[in-house]
């Protein structure tokens, strides 16, 4: 099938390849390399019926990797055949946007936002949201692409043309994130952030497209230039908190 060509950075993409959300060889195929790395930074429940809140949740990729953590997942997303992807695998879906989202202050244990803060107009918007509806002692867990000419490099300019990178014109640089700015927005609502780097292993890269792995670990580095993971708690009164030692973005 041949699909529309689209503008840089349309939401509508998603809907075009519904049907890759699940392949493990198909076009989002590192969304889900990426999501068993962002579930390694989200702790077990801490109570009963405690909620992890999943913005622009896509097609659920995250549930299997938090699925024994207690949680009640709650994805929340633009897309109603992602929405409908997401709830078979155990997520209740909330069609919304992630720039006003609709719930209550204070009622999420963990907050998660993957892979979309590179494609909103206002991502420090989207952190003041993620933050307000965040539980004090909550963990608020986030990962985008930096603002950076790597970033750029590496996840449009080589990235749209390698096996398992996104999809070509999937995203539009000019959406990548200032670190030190999405740092600042955390902090200012009580939550101080870590950053790391993260890169898929050479190794397992080789062999998945070989055939002998279905999926690649994606290890952290020093560097956040590039691809990004951010976590922090927020505080318990809410009020700002210096960011944690390793928060400065590194070149």
């Amino acid at each position: 099938m041949t699909l529309p060509i689209r503008a840089r950075n349309d939401p509508a993409q998603y809907d075009d390849l519904a049907d890759q959300w699940w392949d493990p060889r198909g076009s989002f195929a590192m969304l889900h390399w990426i999501a068993a790395a962002r579930a390694r930074l989200v702790p077990p429940a801490g109570r009963e019926g405690a909620v992890l809140l999943d913005l622009a949740c896509g097609g659920g990729v995250l549930a299997p990797h938090v699925a024994a953590l207690g949680y009640r997942h709650v994805g929340l997303d633009l897309s109603d055949p992602a929405l409908r992807l997401a709830r078979g695998h155990g997520v209740v879906p909330v069609r919304g946007d992630v720039l006003h989202l609709p719930f209550a202050q204070e009622v999420a244990d963990v907050v998660v936002a993957g892979e979309v803060l590179e494609h909103v107009t206002e991502p420090l918007r989207l952190v003041d949201e993620a933050v307000r509806v965040l539980r004090p002692g909550g963990t608020l867990v986030l990962d985008t692409i930096a603002a950076t000419w790597w970033g750029r490099f590496s996840s449009v300019t080589l990235g749209e043309r390698v096996p398992a990178g996104p999809p070509p014109r999937l995203h539009d640089p000019a959406l990548f994130v200032e670190r030190e700015a999405l740092v600042a927005a955390a902090q200012r609502g009580g939550v101080g952030l870590s950053l790391s780097g993260l890169r898929p292993s050479a190794l397992d890269y080789l062999a998945w497209l070989a055939g002998r792995r279905q999926a690649v670990r994606m290890l952290p580095t020093r560097s956040t230039a590039g691809l990004f993971q951010a976590v922090g708690r927020k505080t318990k009164d809410g009020a700002m908190t210096p960011p944690a030692p390793s928060s400065p973005p590194v070149p």
